[in-house]
């Protein structure tokens, strides 16, 4: 059981030899401790026998407290403390930090099991993937096989997929029927896993599984099916897409890569490089993008499930993500697929590719989103608890200034994000095809673009602690380091742009000023 001590037994600990501080009414021995401080001994000797509540918090996370809660010895006596402590199923207090419907906004888009899946969403992933065992400045290796299966067996690996009869087979987190999954229990999980400060390791969590695995779900033939989704979705195995190459990369009609039927007419044997291949160095399957007639239009094009094996070999690229997204290069160089993996038919690769890219950057505007907001949500803390000049930052009028306009952009595009998942929902995939791919691909633009200035504002904020890859500023240089992966991944914003007009110029009517 917890001791209880006065304010005047802990400040008789303040030697060297015998060492208590009070944190938030917590009472802590660090008397073996302080010869381990990063700081030096000196320094957290000189706080010996006091409360340094707010000195803590002016330069260590809370979750520090959380690693080294072996030094605690008790509490100080009728006093409770005022910090809410961050667990893992919490819904934040602070404003902005959750979608309004989470902050007690009324929402026509979610009703309980929204709520109720978001919270088991969010308790699994805190707890059973982003723990302790990781190292907080994303010098993590890629999720492990083991992870992977504890996503599988909860669903999430399905869930991450959207609504659809994939889901049968894997029961959803808080008993969400696959009959009443739909798009904003996707979008839940995307953002689950996508606010917890580690962009490299979240992309490793099945970012390459999002796009690899769809083209096998609707294009692959029975039998490829029934042997390689089951495999993915419970975890044993990884899949990714392989489309770009070196020359190749929003072009991609311009790859290279060669699939050339062997003379008994059973095998493809596949020459060529892919480059910037997520989660390419840990996966088992490639959906690859290969040209398989001797044009060089879209009409050549073919997509083929290949399997790691002889003639496969994948180096790992490093990215802003370090090594832990698992970005590839990945070489094929006479390797055999058997026919039977074609995903559609031969020469019809460039539908098979442009079906998932709706929801391929749908999901990105629903990570970047997620990881906005929890930037916002570390600027009003830090701004809250951060003084300079004798006073706060958030009483600084250009600091509530920025604040103003990095809520304002975010609100903005969240609420957009909702329109057009609602309208996922209630649109066939035709519909979705016809009507949703120039708004998604304007909602990526302005989502990487409001990142983009939610970065600047940020770092701006936290000053040097926002180009510190720990302590404080940790999650604001994780974000500023690899936001610009969401403007160049899934297109560019400037082909997305460019798309975005094109297809509203579509349904331009003859009208005249």
């Amino acid at each position: 059981m917890s001791k209880e001590f006065t304010r005047d037994e802990v400040a008789a600990h303040s030697t060297e030899k015998s060492a208590w501080i009070i944190i938030d009414t917590v009472v802590y021995d660090i008397t073996k401790f302080a010869a381990m401080h990063p700081g030096g001994e000196l320094l957290i000797l000189e706080y010996a026998g006091k409360d340094v509540t707010k000195e803590y918090y002016g330069f260590h996370r809370q979750e520090i407290l959380d690693k080294y809660r072996r030094l605690v010895i008790g509490s100080i006596v009728n006093e409770k403390p005022e910090i809410i402590w961050n667990s893992p199923d919490n819904i934040s207090k602070i404003p902005y930090a959750e979608p309004s419907h989470m902050q007690g906004f009324h929402s026509p888009y979610y009703n309980q099991s929204h709520k109720d899946f978001r919270l088991a969403v969010r308790k699994f992933v805190r707890t059973e993937i982003f723990n302790s065992s990781l190292s907080l400045d994303d010098f993590n290796p890629p999720a492990s096989r083991e992870v992977y299966q504890k996503m599988g067996k909860a669903g999430l690996l399905a869930a991450n997929l959207g609504p659809g009869e994939h889901l049968r087979d894997y029961p959803q987190l808080a008993g969400i029927s696959p009959d009443k999954f739909d798009f904003f229990h996707e979008m839940i999980v995307h953002e689950e896993f996508s606010n917890n400060g580690l962009p490299g390791y979240t992309d490793s969590l099945g970012g390459g599984m999002i796009i690899g695995l769809p083209p096998v779900i609707h294009f692959g033939s029975d039998a490829l099916k029934k042997r390689v989704v089951p495999e993915v979705l419970n975890g044993d195995k990884c899949i990714c897409l392989a489309i770009s190459e070196p020359g190749a990369g929003s072009d991609v009609a311009g790859m290279k890569t060669t699939a050339v039927k062997t003379p008994c007419g059973k095998f493809y044997i596949v020459n060529g490089v892919k480059k910037w291949i997520t989660n390419g160095t840990f996966s088992d399957y490639f959906t690859t993008a290969v040209r398989t007639g001797t044009g060089k239009g879209a009409g050549d094009i073919s997509m083929l499930l290949i399997e790691r094996k002889h003639g496969v070999e994948t180096k790992a690229i490093k990215t802003s993500h370090n090594t832990t997204t698992g970005t590839a290069y990945v070489t094929f160089e006479n390797c055999k697929v058997p026919v039977e993996n074609i995903l559609g038919k031969e020469g019809g690769g460039f539908p098979v590719i442009m079906y998932n890219f709706n929801h391929e950057r749908w999901t990105m505007i629903v990570g970047c989103t997620a990881t906005s907001r929890l930037v916002v949500e570390e600027c009003f803390k830090w701004a809250n608890q951060r003084e300079v000049f004798g006073k706060k930052l958030i009483g600084q009028p250009v600091i509530r200034n920025k604040l103003a306009h990095m809520v304002s952009k975010l609100e903005s595009v969240h609420s957009w994000l909702e329109n057009i998942t609602y309208q996922m929902n209630n649109m066939s995939y035709q519909q979705q095809s016809k009507t949703l791919a120039g708004p998604i691909a304007l909602g990526k633009l302005i989502c990487t673009r409001m990142a983009h200035e939610i970065a600047d504002d940020a770092v701006q904020i936290f000053g040097g602690r926002a180009i510190t890859k720990t302590g404080m500023g940790r999650i604001i240089e994780g974000f500023q380091r690899t936001y610009k992966f969401q403007s160049i991944l899934g297109g560019s914003e400037e082909i997305l742009a460019d798309l975005g007009i094109k297809q509203a110029m579509r349904s331009f009517p003859n009208a005249r000023l």
